[in-house]
């Protein structure tokens, strides 16, 4: 089959996003790849990194021909010339545009994935426009009413996947969110997208508990008896390899995660703080349960690496992205 074709939304003009997204471009071989962004800003950072390299300008996702050797670039003007590592809220809107025009090109078939560079939220949210996160705002557009985070990345030569039951929500707030209902359909898009969108055929997914030892059998709270057990007890009831409730503090070593596809973990700072020791800035943002395929980057906007000039930003997460998100692609065909 033919290279996948990944749109790549180029995020905050004055951080990272735009000299990752198009270093990675430039280094891709395993899929095609539309920058979409300032093509000014975008043609200025192509010539720096690789002087000679063909640049190829289109008009639109639907007319974007496939042409190795070349960089394509789909032009998404920004309101203000960015100034590396300086934020400014007149950007914000052009910011969302690109996200947009990515989305609006998958969810079309013009692309066969989307992948994010990081995007700074109080610059958007300055602009006058209420925005939580990536995640969020993908689901909000595609009419999705629930999607999971999940990131991945390897550790040494295991690949380790980490989802989250709750997402970018006050820790005061994450016991009432967890109900049987929203971990029941949590763990039937974690189920289901492995299969279809990784070729796992039947993953084996592992669940923590909410509160430290997995509750003590009830003496450090209930919600692993009342909601987290009954909702495993039900996935197993239809055949599938999902176990637990884990303490969180011991279920990250080799012996569990040997066996096992996936982790869903309870909230942000309990499952990620372990993945991102282990793979930070090789690591990959995956959310599941949308229409589209979306992946990436680990880490944020970096604004004093950008301000620190061309040069001083690392590519691998984003290649990792891409590496990533043309791997779906191809599972799903």
């Amino acid at each position: 089959m033919s290279r996948p074709r990944i749109a790549i939304s180029c995020g905050e003009p004055a951080g990272v996003g735009p000299e990752i997204a198009v270093r990675a471009a430039l280094q891709s071989t395993s899929a095609a790849c539309l920058l979409i962004g300032d093509a000014t800003q975008l043609q200025s950072l192509a010539s720096v990194m690789s002087p000679h390299y063909p640049v190829q300008r289109v008009t639109s996702a639907a007319s974007w021909k496939d042409q190795p050797g070349q960089l394509a670039i789909l032009d998404c003007p920004l309101a203000v010339t960015p100034v590396p590592g300086q934020l400014d809220a007149r950007n914000g809107k052009p910011v969302l545009d690109m996200l947009d025009a990515a989305l609006a090109a998958a969810m079309a078939g013009d692309v066969d994935a989307i992948v994010t560079a990081p995007v700074q939220k109080s610059t958007i949210n300055d602009a006058g426009i209420a925005f939580t996160g990536h995640t969020e705002y993908l689901a909000e557009k595609t009419h999705t009413p629930q999607v999971v985070m999940m990131l991945a990345g390897r550790n040494g030569k295991q690949m380790l996947r980490v989802a989250l039951a709750t997402t970018h929500l006050a820790l005061a707030d994450v016991p009432r969110a967890i109900t049987r209902d929203s971990l029941r359909s949590t763990l039937a898009i974690i189920h289901q997208d492995l299969i279809t969108r990784f070729g796992i055929a039947d993953p084996r997914i592992l669940v923590t508990g909410l509160n430290p030892h997995a509750g003590e059998e009830g003496y450090l709270g209930r919600e692993e008896i009342d909601v987290i057990r009954p909702v495993i007890d039900e996935a197993r009831a239809r055949g599938w390899q999902v176990s637990g409730p884990y303490p969180a503090d011991t279920l990250f070593q080799p012996r569990y995660l040997d066996e096992a596809d996936c982790v869903l973990a309870m909230y942000h700072d309990q499952g990620l703080p372990v993945l991102k020791f282990a793979t930070f800035g090789q690591g990959v943002n995956i959310t599941l349960g949308l229409p589209v395929i979306r992946t990436s980057v680990d880490h944020g906007t970096a604004l004093d690496k950008a301000a620190a000039g061309c040069g001083h930003a690392d590519a691998t997460s984003m290649v990792e992205a891409i590496a990533v998100a043309a791997q779906m692609a191809t599972s799903r065909q």
